[in-house]
């Protein structure tokens, strides 16, 4: 895990943010739009995001 934080610097609401302590993106999954901006955009495919059913 290179930690190195497209994700969140591609996140059009800002719903992903860094944890200072374990250099590792979370997200606010409250105020997710499910764009899947952070999973195109990451060079590593590290991140999956699974759009809720009634979402879909």
């Amino acid at each position: 895990i290179s930690g190195c934080h497209v994700c969140v610097d591609s996140c059009p609401v800002d719903c992903l943010a860094t944890d200072t302590v374990r250099r590792k993106a979370y997200m606010k999954y409250d105020e997710c739009w499910y764009c899947l901006a952070c999973e195109v955009d990451c060079p590593t495919n590290a991140i999956t995001v699974k759009i809720p059913f009634l979402l879909r």
